[in-house]
Formats: structure tokens, C-alpha cells, sequence
């Protein structure tokens, strides 16, 4: 009996003590937000303790997405042809009072374990195209993002760049929290 409780107790310490990394690591997602008229440029980087491949099964993993990012209602592969995947995804967000939802088809070019390209073909914003990069860093991998997006019309003037950074920085923790629980952080 003894011994079981200790067991739970190692496991509260030690679930504790990840919830704490986690909350640590979210700090040092660098999110920079320049916004000029209607377009975004976006960049932002982080490491994450897990190897390029880790990291990588996370970001390329479209038909899970959904389940990953809480944001996101659907994503799933439309075509595959080698390396370019065709991605239908629909999310929601809020900007100010007003509570939208997003389609849109995206062309996915990979490089594994490298790089992921990321081009709107169809949807309700007017463009979104972004690039990945993943490097090893030691033991750790430095994922690297940049790219522009263009809402529409109507967001452009509602949305600040602190709340795209926003969004985006939250966006990121999902991914990293969801890269660390598959690694078994």
C-alpha cells in the first residue's frame, strides 16, 4: 500500500514539474508581428527537446491536426502526390466580439525532415503562404517560421498585430506541448 502511494505521489511531482517546463518553454516562442496595410509578415522560432524527426511528425501530421491545435475543426489530405499534399482545413477564431470561422485549401510542399511550404490555393483569406524550417540543435531542434497572411478585408481592419501574434504564439505551444506528449515528456 505504502509503495503505491508513493508511486502517486512521484507521479503528481513529476506531472507537476512537465506542466512547469511547459509553462517555461511557451515564454521562449519569439513571435514577431509587422503589419503593413492589410498584409502580416509573420516570424517566429523556438526549440523544442526532441529531434528533427520528432518535431517533424508533429508539423507534417495534417490528418491529425485537428486533434492537435484547438482551434482548428477540421484538416484532412484532399491528394498526395509524393512530397505536395493538397489540405482542405477549416478553424475558428475570435476577433473582438465577433466569432469567425476560416476554409481553406492549402498547397503543402515537403522537404523532410527539413522544410514545409505552405500555399492558400482557395479559401477566405485573401493569401497565406509560410515556410517551415527544422534544424538540429544539439539535442534539441530549432523550428523556424516565416511568411505573410492576408485576411480579409473586413479582419484586416479589426485585427492588431498583437492579437496575430497572439493567436500565433498559442498556435505553437499546441504544436510544442503536442511534439513533447508524443515523446513522452
Amino acid at each position: 500500500m505504502r509503495s503505491a502511494s508513493l508511486r502517486a505521489l512521484a507521479a503528481v511531482l513529476c506531472w507537476a514539474a512537465t506542466v512547469d517546463a511547459l509553462r517555461a518553454a511557451d515564454d521562449d516562442i519569439d513571435v514577431q508581428v509587422r503589419k503593413e496595410r492589410s498584409t502580416y509578415e509573420i516570424n517566429l522560432e523556438f526549440t523544442v527537446p526532441a529531434s528533427v524527426e520528432q518535431t517533424w511528425n508533429v508539423l507534417a501530421d495534417y490528418e491529425h491536426m485537428a486533434q492537435i491545435l484547438s482551434n482548428m475543426d477540421s484538416s484532412r489530405i484532399v491528394s498526395r502526390d509524393g512530397n505536395r499534399l493538397i489540405v482542405a482545413q477549416t478553424s475558428h477564431g475570435k476577433v473582438g466580439p465577433l466569432h469567425i470561422s476560416v476554409d481553406g485549401v492549402r498547397e503543402i510542399t515537403l522537404t523532410p525532415f527539413s522544410e514545409i511550404r505552405s500555399h492558400q490555393i482557395k479559401g477566405d483569406l485573401k493569401a497565406s503562404d509560410f515556410t517551415t524550417r527544422l534544424r538540429a540543435d544539439g539535442s534539441e531542434t530549432r523550428v523556424s517560421v516565416s511568411g505573410r497572411l492576408v485576411p480579409a478585408a473586413w479582419a484586416s481592419w479589426t485585427l492588431g498585430a498583437e492579437t496575430v501574434a497572439a493567436h500565433t504564439r498559442r498556435q505553437y505551444q499546441e504544436l510544442r506541448n503536442e511534439i513533447l506528449k508524443r515523446k513522452g515528456h
